[in-house]
């Protein structure tokens, strides 16, 4: 189950390779407890200079204080040395971007009281605040000759409301006024309910200045922007269709003038255009995107064409696996891009004649609360790299890769690995019983492990449904291992990494044989011999809390499971949800009303009658993304059923429960509550 492509590994098994500060675990067990998730740090958005000596970070750490993940730039040299902070701290900073000329940088910081544009001398270390803006930047970039800032930014709508009720005495205290809306992103999860207005492109003067708005409408400018190489445009990506509910993933790249704002479309697909960047000569764009065919998974290829939109190639039409991220190589020649493959993320360099290799592995390490792939990566003048590294054993560090050798520069988590023990975490594969499709998995133990004695176990399921778990850290599970539960995760069929057709083998059938991955799972781990078969059991969130309520629907074998964040009715989900014009779509044979009976076989719902496990649901009351109308209804009718049962509604948490570090200690800790509650022997250590 590899890339088609022939991409050869020159620098692989570089987790391996690297001695890491030994954990307590070597000497004596210590395991984690719940409030260790304030030591956590790791590394992120790695800018590295020209020069390849040296990189810029975010530095992220939890704050304890204020509850809240902050972000710190630091510098540190390739070589691992000379690792310092570069600002006071003062402020939750991000989005660290080198000038043309390597001598400032810009960042976003909220030091002021909002998000706003900084910049810093690095001859100096001198730093100035050189924006007001209302809104925060996103996408920021700089042009060419360094003069000029661009980026996103959103635009409010001024429009009063259709009704004005008369008669209110001046004074008096009336209700708040009703809110009319008619758009159709009117919510986003994490965002919440969305001021009338849309994310647009602005230019401003470096030196500060008002900044000045080059595009309008009703669409919105998202994702990376790039100017052309003269300076004299920008080009980006929106979806402008005039009915974006018939076609909400569909996008196309525009080129805007900075001095007249005339906007042309570059671009006329079928699906998405996204995330152009124009390369260092100045005569091409490369960009991410697919042909629509509406299939729940579509992986995304890199295309490269001329900046008039002509010429489209696709370069990785033979690489079954989506292309997450990119990057010019300086010369132009080539494009440096990651992708996932089985569990794992990769670097690539794919040449615009044709030829690919892939550099490394062990790309990833950024999600810290469950195992899911995705990393970041950065690429200096002489080709020198520096990435994001994964590790199961370990939050995300940086690596620095230079022809075929990598290696760490950052332990940032050193004190942390030498203070307490965490769980190995082994890899295992399996045929699955249904039509022996082969699935990864991967078995978390807990510290201090002896395979002479027998274990609960719990069975993590990632949401998704098309994403993917690989072997990096991942502490609420590290948590629940701590307390001695073994912890077993998988990418049953409908993940991604393993190739387009294996992510939709649940197209229009979700869920179905992917709960019998996740069984043969269970199976094959508890014929080892170390789990006790009267103490198994079972949690996941979003896609996995779909699974979850689905597997206990159709096996009593878990005493308990943890239902997080879940979709328990296919129609109501599709109409609730805040990217309902997506689900209804590509997720479904057709609109609920015509396709009742479809939505309503594969809803939990519909097979709640049979449910007999205890179940304790977990969920954001902010949650727009499976809003939590779905956990009430599964409560209400466990309850109406007779069936033990308890609903945690976490305050003001979205979709990502894991944000604020309290809620990530949270999670774990009721799931062990709620399990230990239903072990045999009462939650005592066999």
């Amino acid at each position: 189950m590899k890339p088609g492509l022939n991409y050869l590994l020159t620098a692989s098994a570089a987790l391996a390779a690297f001695a890491w500060p030994a954990s307590a675990a070597e000497s004596e067990v210590n395991p984690l407890q719940y409030d260790d998730v304030f030591a956590l740090e790791l590394a992120a958005d790695p800018q590295v200079h020209a020069n390849g000596n040296h990189v810029v970070f975010v530095r992220r750490s939890m704050d304890r204080q204020t509850d809240r993940m902050v972000g710190r730039l630091w510098q540190v040299a390739t070589d691992g040395s000379n690792l310092r902070p570069l600002t006071s701290g003062e402020g939750n900073e991000s989005s660290p971007r080198w000038s043309p000329d390597f001598e400032r940088l810009a960042y976003v910081s909220d030091q002021s009281g909002s998000q706003q544009i900084h910049i810093r001398w690095q001859d100096s270390g001198h730093t100035s605040l050189v924006s007001t803006l209302p809104f925060s930047p996103g996408s920021l970039s700089w042009s060419p000759d360094g003069e000029w800032f661009a980026f996103t930014m959103f635009t409010p709508e001024s429009r009063q409301a259709p009704v004005q009720l008369p008669g209110k005495p001046a004074g008096a205290e009336w209700a708040e006024a009703p809110t009319y809306i008619d758009s159709v992103q009117y919510r986003r999860d994490g965002a919440g309910y969305s001021p009338q207005g849309n994310s647009h492109l602005y230019v401003m003067p470096v030196e500060g200045g008002t900044p000045r708005q080059l595009t309008e409408g009703d669409y919105d400018v998202r994702g990376t922007i790039s100017w052309s190489h003269d300076g004299e445009a920008i080009y980006y990506s929106a979806n402008k269709n005039e009915n974006p509910v018939a076609e909400p993933v569909n996008s196309d790249i525009y080129r805007v003038e900075v001095d007249s704002a005339e906007v042309q479309r570059i671009t006329n697909t079928n699906g998405p255009a996204s995330e152009p960047k124009v390369s260092p000569g100045g005569r091409q764009i490369a960009f991410v995107g697919y042909q629509d065919r509406q299939l729940a998974h579509q992986a995304n290829r890199l295309y490269v064409m001329n900046t008039d939109g002509s010429e489209i190639r696709n370069l990785t039409e033979d690489l079954d696996r989506s292309v997450s991220s990119f990057e010019w190589a300086r010369d132009g020649r080539g494009i440096y891009f990651s992708y996932d493959d089985e569990g794992e993320g990769h670097l690539a360099l794919h040449t615009l004649r044709g030829v690919a290799e892939t550099l490394t592995d062990g790309v990833g390490g950024l999600s810290y609360s469950r195992p899911y792939t995705g990393g970041q990566f950065s690429v200096a003048d002489n080709g020198k790299l520096v990435f994001t590294q994964m590790a199961s054993n370990r939050p995300a560090e940086l690596a620095f890769l230079e022809g075929s050798q990598t290696r760490p520069i950052t332990q940032l988590n050193r004190d942390f690995l030498s203070a307490f023990s965490v769980g190995e975490v082994e890899e295992f594969w399996l045929e699955s019983s249904v039509d022996d499709t082969r699935i990864q998995g991967w078995i978390m133990y807990p510290p201090g492990f002896d395979e002479s004695k027998q274990y609960p176990m719990i069975l993590e399921i990632h949401g998704g449904p098309h994403a993917a778990y690989g072997p990096v850290f991942a502490m609420e599970l590290q948590l629940m291992a701590a307390q001695g539960y073994v912890v077993v995760y998988t990418n049953p069929r409908g993940s991604t990494s393993y190739g387009e057709d294996f992510a939709n083998l649940i197209h229009h059938n979700y869920p179905s044989n992917d709960y019998d991955d996740l069984m043969d799972a269970v199976d094959l781990v508890v014929s080892r011999g170390f789990v006790d078969e009267e103490e198994l059991f079972i949690m996941g969130g979003s896609g996995g809390g779909v699974l979850t309520s689905w597997s206990i629907a159709h096996t009593d074998r878990f005493a308990a499971a943890m239902v997080v964040n879940p979709v328990i009715n296919w129609i109501s989900f599709t109409l609730t949800a805040d990217m309902y014009p997506y689900f209804s779509q590509y997720w479904f044979p057709g609109l609920p009303w015509d396709n009742v009976e479809h939505y309503m076989e594969y809803s939990p719902i519909s097979h709640v009658g049979k449910v007999n496990t205890p179940v304790l649901l977990f969920t954001g009351e902010s949650d727009h993304r499976t809003p939590i109308s779905e956990t009430e209804q599964y409560y209400q009718a466990l309850k109406l059923r007779g069936v033990e049962s308890a609903m945690v509604r976490v305050p003001g948490a979205s979709h990502a429960l894991h944000l604020r570090p309290s809620n990530l200690m949270a999670k774990p800790a009721y799931a062990v509550y709620w399990f230990d509650r239903f072990r045999a022997n009462g939650g005592e250590s066999n």
